[in-house]
């Protein structure tokens, strides 16, 4: 669909409380624009000069809605009527490639299965290279699936997708290269790029969620009326500064790593592991009940 229809569309309706009145004459008049706009389209015109022309024509929204009987007189939706008015609508493009990326993850996985227990003697970077088809595969699904448009035109910035991806990739890609270590134990780099990438997974993966964003969105601003907030969400400064100590914690975990694999033995690397694990659970916990400033006494 054409993207100006929906930040024209956003554009009509802004100050306009988003009942389930009108959020219905949203929908439906959405559906009618893109109509409206392939029509004019196919005629000549630009999407933008289609776009903005059948806005144009649209007039004043907030004079349809006087026509609604129940326009400003219903209550707040509830948590199941927004996620059903949010739902994701799957298109047959992102169904095939997940259908598709999701066998080829399931054939490498049957692949590494047989490597282990039918090759001899051990093929370590047979293993590693199939666990790197896993994650590529999976990666890929993990942000294709986040960048899906939901019915309200609140689509996850492509960077961030990008980003849960890597770290979903990276994550994986370790877990298959420390496979290949178990396989060949005087393989080093193997444990060691797997440390590296798992740790850097779990700083994205914190960093991303400490820097969400879907407290500004219109249905999770009505979804959170009616759950408790957490400090993160109330106090973004606590978020980003949880962010910063996250990233220092990991990076001081990869070099004790690394210092332990090189001096005492790669067997010592799960406790600097656990070790910086064990820091971002007791930072988490303090960060998010810890008493505020103000409420001390």
């Amino acid at each position: 669909m054409n993207t100006d229809i929906h930040r024209l569309l956003d554009e009509a309706f802004a100050g306009i409380e988003m009942t389930p009145a009108a959020q219905d004459l949203k929908e439906e008049i959405r559906a009618n624009l893109a109509a409206q706009v392939d029509e004019r389209v196919a005629a000549g015109a630009s999407p933008a000069e289609a776009a903005q022309s059948a806005i144009a024509e649209l007039g004043d929204v907030r004079a349809l809605l006087e026509d609604e009987p129940s326009a400003g007189a219903s209550e707040a939706p509830g948590w199941e009527a927004l996620t059903a008015r949010n739902r994701v609508r799957p298109k047959p493009g992102f169904v095939v490639r997940t259908v598709l990326l999701s066998l080829i993850a399931a054939a490498a996985l049957v692949g590494i299965l047989l490597v282990v227990l039918l090759v001899q003697p051990a093929a370590p970077l047979a293993v590693a290279g199939l666990g790197a088809i896993v994650a590529v595969a999976l990666g890929i699904v993990t942000a294709d699936a986040l960048l899906q448009e939901t019915t309200t035109n609140h689509p996850l910035p492509a960077s961030r997708a990008v980003g849960f991806g890597l770290s979903t990739g990276g994550t994986l890609l370790a877990l298959g290269l420390g496979g290949g270590f178990a396989l060949a134990l005087d393989q080093l780099w193997l444990v060691i790029l797997a440390a590296v990438l798992l740790v850097g997974s779990i700083a994205l993966f914190s960093y991303l969620g400490a820097t969400q964003t879907n407290r500004h969105k219109a249905w999770t601003r009505g979804a959170m009326r009616q759950m408790p907030p957490n400090r993160f969400e109330t106090d973004p400064e606590s978020a980003a500064r949880f962010g910063i100590y996250t990233a220092v914690i990991w990076f001081l975990t990869l070099a004790a790593i690394v210092v332990l694999v090189f001096t005492v033995g790669w067997w010592w690397a799960p406790v600097a592991f656990i070790g910086g694990l064990a820091a971002m659970m007791l930072l988490l916990a303090r960060m998010l009940f810890a008493p505020r400033s103000g409420d001390r006494r």
